[in-house]
């Protein structure tokens, strides 16, 4: 979106606050977003930037309101096979597979979800977040599978980007781990900030960071002689901070099979069984998938609920744990 909305204050909205007036004004905005620009300096009231969303209006005040799409480089649309659970006019459900990036950044300029978006639904997506994040509200690992929600206007995704900021959408990843966690049930509340150490993952922090939280538990336990205790666990998020389950699953002493990134390179196994090891090895990436999403829909106004199917791998390795488990 990129145009200027001016407005003439009339005395009927004498004294109201500036968000709350222009939340009335402006219908494929929500007040959150709204307020987001207006700390951006993105408007000016009779030539006079304000950046306080409480600032109260006066008669015949002349409001210059800036919505201006991103600066960003070109997306190149691509063909690209794309998993769609749900489709309205409104929203996309797209379970994304293990090995894609959501949109392009650094070391990852093209062939992501944002490019296949861009080539099957054009123009027809959010511009909230700028030309290379076409409907993109949120994101997962590339190296993690799973369930997405894209929005197809600016309004829905004002409305859903205000369920992820008040952290009431559901969202629940089912994942294999090492060893078996304890308590077996359990939630962690931590902070997770950047590492100091490696600025490409993130750790648990005393004194600083984002507040994270994540309730697991444990669904089942696969034990046998020929292969390391493994269990199978669901993890509901509370928050959604980068790698959120990874640190948080480091920082209980164990990690996702497969995750290089936080996992314990000094794993061994004196015996082992082969078609385990054969499975293990070909694993690329964690074993970890976003399965269900629920949330209000941006127009029905109602709950809604998706979920997504197991990616290959992670069957697989279940259907033999299970195997070798009986």
């Amino acid at each position: 979106m990129n145009k200027t909305i001016k407005l003439l204050v009339s005395k009927k909205s004498i004294g109201e606050r500036l968000d709350v007036y222009l939340s009335g004004e402006i219908n494929e905005l929500t007040r959150s977003h709204i307020k987001k620009l207006i700390r951006k300096n993105e408007l000016k009231i009779n030539d006079k930037t304000i950046t306080s969303p409480a600032h109260k209006i006066k008669e015949k005040d002349k409001i210059y309101f800036s919505i201006n799409q991103k600066n960003d480089d070109v997306l190149t649309p691509r063909k690209m096979n794309l998993d769609i659970i749900y489709e309205d006019k409104d929203i996309l459900i797209v379970n994304k597979p293990k090995g894609m990036v959501v949109h392009p950044g650094a070391g990852h300029n093209d062939y992501t979800l944002a490019n296949a978006l861009s080539y099957n639904f054009k123009k027809n997506l959010s511009n909230i977040n700028g030309i290379l994040r076409p409907g993109i509200v949120h994101r997962i690992d590339k190296d993690t599978s799973g369930i997405l929600v894209i929005a197809k206007n600016n309004f829905s995704h004002s409305k859903l980007g205000d369920q992820f900021s008040s952290h009431t959408i559901k969202r629940k990843y089912k994942c294999l781990i090492w060893g078996i966690i304890r308590p077996l049930n359990g939630r962690v509340e931590t902070l997770i900030t950047r590492s100091k150490k490696n600025r490409q993952i993130m750790t648990v922090s005393d004194v600083s960071g984002k507040k994270a939280i994540t309730n697991y538990k444990t669904i089942k336990v696969f034990s046998n002689k020929d292969i390391p205790k493994i269990s199978l666990i669901e993890c509901q998020l509370e928050t959604g901070r980068t790698h959120q389950i990874r640190v948080h699953l480091k920082y209980k002493g164990t990690s996702i099979i497969g995750d290089h990134q936080y996992g314990n390179k000094k794993i061994k196994f004196k015996k082992i069984n082969e078609d385990f090891l054969k499975r293990l090895i070909n694993i690329n990436g964690q074993i970890l998938h976003a399965q269900s999403l629920e949330f209000i829909h941006p127009t029905k106004n109602k709950w809604v609920k998706f979920k997504s199917n197991l990616p290959q791998d992670f069957k697989k390795m279940l259907l033999l744990l299970n195997k070798l488990s009986s």
